[in-house]
């Protein structure tokens, strides 16, 4: 995937649609692993009922594009957002908006750190 060790990369998988939770938890511990360099690489998944939360909240929208901005790498399932019919609005955003099974799969066996919020 590319040339940073797995041991050193971060996959943040978000897929509850709380906003407290993505606050309070998701977004703080994400940026900060990124802000704070705990982590080389960080990537935040956008999966399941978060894609029409992130299509329909500005909010939202504003915190991932500052995440963004400082490094931390935003996929979205597309699977996902099709069925929620939100694809356009997280292209827009700027996040990578692919089918994530397989790449998620090969993140893993390779030795990713994984969180699950």
């Amino acid at each position: 995937m590319n040339d940073i060790p797995a041991r050193d990369a971060l996959c943040v998988i978000w897929s509850s649609p709380n906003p407290e939770v993505a606050d309070n938890l998701v977004f703080m511990y994400t940026q900060n692993a990124v802000n704070k360099s705990w982590w080389k690489q960080v990537r935040l998944i956008i999966w399941g009922p978060t894609a029409p939360l992130v299509a329909s909240d500005e909010p939202v929208r504003a915190r991932l594009r500052e995440m963004m901005a400082d490094g931390v790498e935003v996929w979205a399932c597309r699977a996902c957002a099709e069925n929620y019919g939100v694809v356009e609005e997280l292209e827009t955003l700027g996040a990578n908006v692919l089918y994530v099974g397989e790449p998620f799969t090969e993140m893993l066996k390779s030795g990713w750190t994984q969180l699950t919020f």
